[in-house]
């Protein structure tokens, strides 16, 4: 017990100041909210009379653009107006000989259904279908934007997912909590705590130009700390997985910044940094390329340091007698398999989200040095190969850290000890409930094992006694 309040001390004796110089950090750091200096042209603005609407397709036709075009305000105006439109389609006829997608589109709102035309680049990957629910631009109440100037009525912008995503999201959510329970709920809630500190922190603090390492290092280790006490509970064991974490995070953030200087990246190659370039001065896209390798980590890496973690508290489990070298040793072997699946994980997940760059990027037909160390790639093979570095050196320090607390911490065998497994109740021995605070229903039931063996040692050391399962068996052979 001496021990294990000596290692509970050192853990709180590090974590506790290194928890309160992060809020401290985050304290000083937090962004104003002042979005001034930002330009920003906002896509979804629209001009006086104009509105996005919503509807369901009912029957989709493929025609000429002019005749189409032409149709569109002709339902808009008046029949009187009707040649006027006509006139003036005829002067200016759009996409004369080509063909356009249109889709009959019933309102939401309700109202006559209006006749949308489909984006090319749509119609030509994806394609629309009756049944679909679409997002469209009503240009009809725009003065000098109806089909009488030759230009379409009602435009397509985007088909309405939110139907699918929220079935999805709530088939995601029954999965977790059915098969971790109470412990997936919690996960789930620190999720969105996460994604709250990401949004009011990290990313306003980006717009208004803090230092992006002290950023991302201050909120990735207010969301681990968050997230793994409030799913894993305050033990040792988490202790243990989050001093991993945190030291798998450093090794991240100093190799991000030394190779975001290094192989100036400067998101050349990306559109959408292109454009922050151009919206506020204040804004830096390699210190949002900094932030971003050290947050791409964060998940994989806290993955690998709670399940080694585990890893070693389980091998204790089943053997509390192991010295901590051989414990060392039997949770790296689980270790270096969790590295070589993990490195495949991240690599994989890159190439099955930019299949379309990798695709263009083949197509270039440029030798292979040459495309991995372009522009359009070496931000995320940079990101792969600074993430993995932090969670293969994070995996042998936070074993080591948590064979040392285990071996502090955990049960001992303090000799006939009865105790029923999983509820920490006693039985006449000598452990308590708290000796069993950071492993599971496994030891308890290896500690009754144990109690019932050296219960019934004595017995058969009787002279003339024989132990009770010889006695059996020899019963049933009778």
């Amino acid at each position: 017990m001496a021990a294990r309040s000596k290692a509970n001390r050192i853990l709180a004796a590090v974590l506790i100041p290194l928890a309160l110089l992060t809020l401290a950090g985050m304290a000083a750091l937090w962004p104003s909210g002042s979005k001034e200096g930002v330009s920003l042209a906002n896509p979804y603005s629209t001009a006086p009379g104009v509105t996005f609407d919503t509807g369901t397709i009912q029957n989709v036709v493929t025609e000429s653009c002019q005749q189409g075009i032409s149709q569109q305000g002709t339902n808009q105006q008046g029949p009187g107006q009707q040649g006027s439109s006509q006139q003036g389609s005829a002067q200016q006829p759009p996409g004369q000989g080509s063909d356009c997608t249109f889709a009959f589109t019933e309102p939401d709102k309700g109202g006559s259904p209006v006749k949308v035309v489909i984006n090319p680049d749509v119609a030509a990957s994806h394609g629309v279908k009756p049944g679909d629910q679409i997002r469209y631009l009503n240009l009809s109440n725009a003065q000098g934007a109806t089909g009488s100037q030759g230009s379409p009525a009602y435009i397509f912008v985007d088909f309405v997912r939110t139907l699918p995503i929220v079935l999805l999201a709530v088939l995601y959510a029954a999965v977790v909590i059915a098969v971790a329970r109470w412990r997936g709920l919690r996960a789930l809630v620190g999720l969105v705590g996460a994604y709250f500190v990401l949004a009011n922190f990290l990313l306003p603090g980006l717009v208004e130009g803090k230092p992006p390492l002290l950023l991302a290092l201050v909120g990735s280790t207010v969301i681990m700390i968050g997230v793994l006490y409030f799913a894993h509970g305050f033990s040792a064991r988490t202790s243990t997985a989050l001093l991993g974490t945190i030291f798998g995070l450093a090794i991240t953030a100093l190799l991000a910044a030394w190779a975001t200087d290094a192989a100036n990246l400067a998101g050349v190659g990306s559109h959408d940094a292109a454009t922050l370039v151009n919206t506020s001065a204040n804004i830096s896209i390699s210190g949002v390329i900094l932030c971003g390798l050290i947050i791409s980590g964060l998940g994989v890496l806290n993955d690998v340091t709670i399940t080694q973690s585990s890893a070693v508290w389980e091998l204790y489990e089943l053997a509390p007698a192991s010295s901590a070298r051989k414990l060392f040793t039997s949770a790296m072997r689980i270790g270096r398999d969790h590295i070589a699946s993990t490195v495949y994980t991240i690599a994989f997940a890159y190439a099955g989200a930019a299949l379309p760059i990798l695709i263009i990027v083949m197509l270039y037909d440029r030798p292979l040095m040459d495309t991995l160390t372009s522009a359009e790639l070496s931000e995320e093979v940079i990101r792969t190969l600074v993430g993995s570095i932090g969670l293969v050196l994070a995996i042998p320090v936070t074993t080591l850290i948590a064979v040392l607390v285990v071996k502090a911490t955990g049960i001992k065998d303090t000799g006939p000890v009865g105790m029923e497994a999983g509820n920490g109740k006693h039985d006449g021995g000598q452990a308590h409930a708290d000796d069993v605070a950071d492993t599971g229903a496994l030891a308890a039931a290896a500690l009754e094992e144990r109690s019932r063996r050296t219960a019934v040692e004595p017995l058969a050391a009787q002279p003339g006694r024989e132990p009770a399962t010889r006695r059996g068996r020899r019963a049933d052979r009778g």
